[in-house]
C-alpha cells in the first residue's frame, strides 16, 4: 500500500512525520507524494494559532475531495488540544492525538477491517514517559534533527501548547546516543537537537541540556551539533561555561524573546525581563566566538500600547539579532490572553510587524557587513536549482573579485551554513556536497551571504 504524509507546523512535527514514515515503511508501506494517489493520507496538524487550525481543516477537506477512496487520518496537535472540534470533521476516517503514533499501523489495520471511524485521543498526564519512535533519515543528507524533549510546563498566557503536548518529558541519554550513531552511520554530520521546550530537557531526572549535547558530540562523524529554540531563563552561568567547552556545539542560539517590554512580558507570563535577557546575550557572546543570536518577536499582544511597542522595538535594535521571526499575536481560544482586554486591531498589528521586521533586517545586514571579506567554514548542504545558480554566477561575473572556482563550464552552485547559522551561497567546479568548505564572503543579498571558495 502507498501512504503520504502532509505536515504542518514546527520542527518537532517534521521530526515526528519522518518517524511515522519509518513506522509505515517497516510495516510494508511505500511512502509517496500526494500526487501519486496514496491509499493512506496522514495530516500531521499544528494548533499553535487559530490560523494553524484553519489550514488543517482546509487541507483535510481538499485532500478528501482529491482522494475520495483514501484512508484519511487527522493526527497531531490539533485533535489533541481540541478533540471535540476534530471529531466534528467528518472528512477524517481516523482521528489521532499526538501520543498515538506508536500504534498507527495497528489502528489503520483495524479501520481497514471494520471500515468504522476510529478516534484515539488520550489526554496527556503528569508522569507519562517520552514517546519512543523509530530512528529515521531525512530528505537532506547533511543535516538531521533529533527530538530529545516533549511537552512544556511554562503556561504562557497566549499559548495552547501545554494542552496539546503535555508536561515536560525527555528522551534518555542512551536513546539519544543510539539515534546519533544511526544518523552518523547514514551520512549525517550536522545534528540539531530539538524539542517543545528544549532547555527543560532532563529536569525530571536531574540532568540538563549539556548532557545531551555531550552525548551527540562524542559520536564519530558528527561535525556539528546545533540547538533548536531555547527559553532564556533556563540558562545559568554553570550551563554556559560547560557548553562553551564543547567544540562541536555551534555558536548559534535561538533565544525566544517575544517582547522587549517588561510589562508585556509579565502579562505573557514569561519568566524573565529585558535586563536578564540582555545580560544573557552578553554572556553568550563573551563565551562563544562568532556567536549569533536569533529570536522570535510577537507584536500586538493584548494591552500592548504604542509606548510598549516602542520599548520593544528599541530593545530589539539594541540587541543586534542575526535574524528574527516577527509575527503578530493571534487570539487562541482556551488561553488566558484570548480574554484579555485591549485587543489590538489587525491593521495596527500589521503596521507594528512591518516596523519590527525592518529593524530585524537592519540588524541582520549589520552582521553581514561585518562578515564581508572574512573566510568561514561552510557545510555544503544542497545544490541550488538552475535559476538560483544562474543568478549566483551572474553576481560573480559582475563582481570585481575573481572566482577561480567558476572558470570551468560545468560548475555547481551550493547553499550551506556557517557554524553560526548564516546561509552562504557559492560556486564550485567540484561536487562538494556534504563537505566542509572554506568560503570567503564577498557580498550579500536577500537574506543570505555570497562567497567564493578560498
Amino acid at each position: 500500500m502507498k501512504a503520504a504524509i502532509y505536515t504542518l507546523g514546527c520542527r518537532v512535527n517534521q521530526y515526528e512525520s519522518s518517524a511515522v514514515a519509518q513506522l509505515l515503511r517497516q510495516d510494508g508501506y511505500e511512502i509517496v507524494p500526494l500526487s501519486q494517489s496514496p491509499d493512506v493520507i496522514i495530516i500531521n496538524s499544528c494548533t499553535v494559532t487559530a490560523e494553524s487550525d484553519r489550514k488543517s481543516r482546509q487541507h483535510l477537506r481538499s485532500l478528501r475531495r482529491s482522494n475520495p477512496r483514501a484512508v484519511m487520518i487527522l493526527a497531531g496537535c490539533m485533535p489533541q488540544a481540541f478533540p471535540e472540534q476534530a471529531v466534528a470533521l467528518d472528512a477524517a476516517d481516523i482521528i489521532l492525538g499526538n501520543s498515538a503514533y506508536g500504534d498507527l499501523c495497528d489502528i489503520i489495520n483495524e479501520y481497514l477491517s471494520s471500515r468504522k471511524r476510529i478516534v484515539r485521543i488520550s489526554e496527556h498526564k503528569k508522569g507519562e514517559g517520552f514517546m519512543s519512535l523509530p530512528h529515521c533519515t531525512f530528505g537532506e543528507k547533511t543535516r538531521a534533527h533529533i527530538k530529545i524533549e516533549d511537552g512544556c510546563d511554562r503556561y504562557c498566557t497566549y499559548c495552547i501548547i501545554p494542552k496539546a503536548r503535555g508536561r515536560v518529558r525527555s528522551k534518555s541519554l542512551e536513546d539519544i546516543t543510539a539515534e546519533a550513531e544511526y544518523l552518523s552511520q547514514n551520512g549525517y554530520c550536522d545534528i540539531t537537537l530539538t524539542g517543545i521546550n528544549l532547555t527543560a530537557f532532563g529536569k525530571e531526572s536531574g540532568i540538563n541540556l549539556c548532557d545531551a549535547i555531550e552525548c551527540v558530540s562524542r559520536i564519530n562523524g558528527i561535525k556539528r551539533v546545533r540547538l533548536g529554540s531555547l527559553e532564556p531563563d533556563d540558562f545559568d552561568d554553570a550551563l554556559i561555561e560547560r557548553m562553551s567547552k564543547l567544540e562541536r556545539l555551534c555558536p548559534h542560539f535561538h533565544l525566544s524573546l517575544q517582547s522587549g517590554c517588561d510589562g508585556v512580558l509579565k502579562r505573557m507570563n514569561r519568566h524573565y525581563d529585558t535586563k536578564f535577557y540582555s545580560s544573557l546575550c552578553e554572556k553568550l557572546r563573551r563565551s562563544f566566538d562568532g556567536c549569533s543570536i536569533t529570536t522570535d518577536i510577537m507584536v500586538g499582544f493584548p494591552g500592548e500600547s504604542e509606548r510598549d511597542f516602542e520599548d520593544s522595538l528599541s530593545f530589539v535594535k539594541s540587541i543586534g539579532f542575526s535574524s528574527a521571526h516577527v509575527f503578530a499575536y493571534s487570539r487562541r481560544s482556551g488561553t488566558p490572553a484570548d480574554k484579555m482586554p485591549g485587543q489590538v486591531s489587525n491593521s495596527e498589528k500589521a503596521r507594528r510587524s512591518r516596523l519590527m521586521i525592518d529593524a530585524a533586517n537592519d540588524s541582520r545586514d549589520r552582521l553581514f557587513k561585518k562578515m564581508l571579506q572574512n573566510t568561514y567554514e561552510v557545510l555544503a548542504e544542497s545544490r541550488l536549482d538552475s535559476k538560483a545558480a544562474e543568478d549566483l554566477h551572474k553576481a560573480f561575473s559582475a563582481s570585481d573579485s575573481a572566482c577561480e572556482s567558476c572558470s570551468d563550464e560545468n560548475i555547481y552552485a551550493y547553499s550551506g551554513l556557517t557554524a553560526n547559522y548564516t546561509e552562504v551561497r557559492f560556486l564550485s567546479s567540484d561536487d562538494v556536497q556534504g563537505h566542509m568548505i572554506n568560503v570567503k564572503i564577498t557580498g550579500y543579498k536577500d537574506g543570505y551571504l555570497v562567497g567564493a571558495i578560498d
